[in-house]
């Protein structure tokens, strides 16, 4: 395939003394031409004929069958001089994406018509060039030759493309001094070009003033009041039309796309009207409803509608799958995804960057790490969106190394990292405890890229020093933010506060987050969490009351399964799935064998001044239980099971998991709202503690003192019980790790009868 130099492209005065058309200079050698004559096909005897080749060329012919064709008519003396023939090759290789091949035969040309520049500048607005369509329009007035009322539509759409108001209104002016400002396309075109520029009170003119208006129009100020952020207008507008009794079309739906995204559930609802009302043929309507419940945190509906599309036997497009790709990876829909991935493969829609990404994204959300880098490694080409979602995938799974590694490969690649880069790695580096390697590539962020922290970077930082138990620390860095710290930021103070029992910072950065999101109830759980542990259950009280009084409700717990590419949701207590009954009676066995090997119920998880017992149902109930109980049931041994959650896994769960992973010998994921825990053999990934495995004998009260300074010798606890309980040894502090703090209070963390390998007169000899 030949090249057309790139000093062909502009519109330059040349000599045309030379034969009117001549195609033959398109190939570079004589032996390319001959080439390229004898692989034509032709009846025997047959002579090529403009007819014949108006057939071909209005057939969209492949490039390969293009050039043939165009050099068969190179060495026909009555067709390489016949505009008629020189106008359809320009839009066959416009049609290939070979507008600059276009161009050049337009130059060949030298009785130019407008007909020859309306079909060069549509050329490049179909293949997005839009600066060399203004420069083609620009020059017809070299040649005395005015625009007619196909030339203004595609100019306008050029500067629509560019955003070009400027040239937008010259053109305006130039159509209404011809008088062409009526027509129907013309009018659409301003519309369009003046919505996309945001002038939308100037569109809004345009179109009141038309006398005839279709759904373009419509859609054309639809997609303006969408564009610019104007919701509620883009929707009046729809409903404006349904009034006149214009009836929507896929167009519609597409144009207000950007309308309804995070909307309320009403927006959402219209939307699905008219896309009920719309034949459901068309692949572009199927996309545009799946990307509303995606853009609307309804994943499981983008699942549930993808599904229906495949069974009405609408073929998904790389749009289609690109898009429900996320949803499946919220709601952890792995069979789908998988699946999905394989009609990708058999339809060939790779490369695609968007899709990739996407297929990477959907990985990483159901925690299959090996097979987003799989994806990753296969990529022909990869942008920062490619490394950052890797990044991102190895954070959110505690795999903080490998994380970094990745980083600093993107910038050994030539990639520059951007702020999003910077907040995956500084993330990834707080989930796997890498204070130092944090601050590192926080001062590598500043100093050397010369990037200006924003709020995701503050709260990432404050994160990795909570996490790290430098609560004093992360307040100060806080107190020192050149911009108001926001909801993230304290949020994440707050959750350290509650690891590390720091009750004075706590409700610091309670007061804060009250004052900057009072609806919020996660913050005030937490702070209901903090008063629990410390035992000062009146608090707890007064922030029930609290919430009572302000409306505000506690969000349920809900845990998501999927089995048989059908997703089954849990909620805690909840007795309204068929299999309940089996499901609660298979818990019953595991919580006993968990208890035997040394699980007691945390109840301080429960939140709850009520009796030890009460706290032990409440916890046993979770949605989590219920959902990876439910999976044990129905799936084969040692198959992987994957949970989704809402809100974060509490403590007791966490611990209760661990324990099921090894008496089930299942390795069980579950993504909560925070990161990824990989559970197998009663271990997490977010922590080195084994779960015991051996009967218990005695009872151990743990502390953060006697954790943290592993010696015989802790703070000496008031009563000589609580000294005979109050023992450090490596297992205690592993144990410390495992289940957070109790900071200065003398509150166990873990009642976990465990076999300790000394005797009682040891113990009574302990300091």
């Amino acid at each position: 395939m030949y090249q057309i130099p790139s000093k062909l492209y502009g519109l330059q005065n040349r000599n045309t003394s030379r034969s009117p058309f001549l195609l033959c200079c398109c190939f570079s050698t004589a032996n390319q031409r001959q080439t390229l004559h004898s692989s034509i096909q032709l009846p025997k005897n047959a002579t090529i004929t403009e007819d014949f080749c108006g057939q071909i060329l209005d057939k969209h012919p492949d490039i390969r069958t293009l050039e043939r064709l165009h050099s068969r008519i190179i060495f026909e003396r009555s067709l390489r001089s016949n505009p008629s023939i020189g106008i359809k090759l320009m839009r066959a290789y416009a049609a290939r994406g070979q507008p600059g091949v276009s161009h050049h035969l337009f130059d060949e040309i030298t009785e130019k018509s407008v007909v020859l520049f309306n079909v060069l500048i549509r050329s490049y607005v179909n293949n997005h060039f839009y600066q060399d369509a203004l420069v083609v329009y620009k020059n017809m007035s070299n040649y005395n030759i005015n625009p007619d009322h196909y030339t203004f539509p595609c100019v306008l759409k050029a500067c629509s493309g560019t955003e070009n108001l400027r040239v937008g209104m010259q053109i305006h002016a130039a159509a209404v001094k011809v008088g062409l400002d009526s027509n129907l396309f013309i009018g659409n075109g301003l519309v369009a070009m003046y919505g996309k520029c945001g002038c939308l009170v100037e569109a809004r003119g345009i179109l009141d003033k038309m006398s005839h208006r279709d759904v373009v129009t419509w859609n054309s100020m639809v997609s303006g009041y969408a564009q610019n952020g104007q919701f509620d207008d883009a929707l009046e507008v729809c409903r404006e039309m349904e009034s006149l009794g214009i009836k929507p079309n896929a167009g519609t739906m597409a144009s207000l796309l950007p309308a309804v995204t995070n909307t309320s559930s009403a927006n959402v609802s219209f939307v699905k009207e008219l896309f009920t009302q719309l034949a459901k043929e068309n692949v572009v309507s199927w996309n545009v409803m799946i990307a509303v419940y995606v853009n609307n945190s309804m994943p499981a509906s983008a699942v549930g509608l993808y599904s229906e599309m495949e069974a009405c036997g609408v073929e998904p497009d790389a749009i289609t799958v690109a898009t429900v790709l996320p949803a499946c990876g919220d709601v952890s829909s792995l069979l789908l995804g998988r699946q999905i991935h394989e009609y990708v493969e058999r339809k060939r829609l790779r490369p695609n960057l968007t899709l990739e990404n996407a297929l990477i994204d959907m990985y990483a959300k159901c925690g299959c790490l090996r097979d987003a880098r799989g994806v990753f490694d296969k990529m022909h080409h990869r942008d920062v969106v490619s490394w950052t979602s890797m990044i991102s995938a190895y954070g959110m799974n505690g795999q903080g190394r490998n994380a970094i590694a990745l980083f600093s490969k993107m910038q050994d690649s030539g990639l520059t990292p951007d702020h999003i880069a910077f907040v995956s790695v500084l993330s990834a580096c707080s989930h796997a405890g890498l204070l130092d390697e944090g601050r590192y590539w926080y001062k590598l962020m500043t100093e050397r890229y010369r990037l200006v922290p924003r709020l995701e970077h503050f709260a990432c930082m404050v994160d990795l020093l909570g996490r790290a138990g430098r609560v004093d620390e992360a307040y100060s860095f806080i107190k020192q933010m050149p911009v108001e710290p926001n909801e993230r930021v304290w949020g994440s103070l707050l959750s350290a506060c509650r690891v590390f029992s720091n009750m004075d910072i706590g409700l610091i950065a309670a007061d804060h987050l009250f004052r900057l999101v009072p609806e919020q109830a996660g913050y005030y759980v937490l702070l209901s969490n903090i008063y629990a542990k410390a035992g000062r259950w009146e608090d707890v009280t007064t922030i029930r009351s609290i919430m009572k009084g302000r409306g505000i409700k506690k969000m349920p717990g809900i845990s998501n399964v999927e089995l048989n590419h059908r997703v089954h949701t849990f909620l805690a207590g909840d007795q309204s799935h068929p299999q309940s009954k089996e499901i609660y009676e298979e818990l019953d066995v595991l919580v006993g064998k968990m208890k035997e090997i040394g699980y007691v119920p945390g109840t301080d998880s429960a939140l709850h001044d009520v009796e030890e017992e009460d706290k032990e149902n409440h916890l046993a109930v979770h949605s989590e239980k219920l959902a990876i109980v439910f999976a044990i049931i129905n799936t084969k041994p040692e198959t992987p099971i994957r949970i989704t959650k809402n809100i974060r896994v509490c403590g007791d769960c966490h611990m209760a998991i661990k324990l099921i992973s090894k008496i089930a010998k299942r390795e069980i994921i579950v993504r909560d709202t925070n990161r990824f825990h990989h559970f197998q053999n009663g271990d997490c990934s977010c922590s080195t503690t084994t779960v015991p495995s051996v009967k218990p004998t005695i009872a151990i009260n743990l502390c953060q003192s006697c954790a943290k300074k592993l010696s015989p010798s802790p703070i000496a606890p008031s009563t000589p019980s609580e000294q005979k309980g109050h023992i450090v040894c490596p297992l205690a502090a592993q144990l410390s790790a495992a289940g957070g703090f109790c900071g200065r209070m003398m509150i166990p963390l873990f009642n976990l009868l465990i076999q300790i390998d000394f005797t009682i007169q040891k113990l009574d000899s302990t300091p």
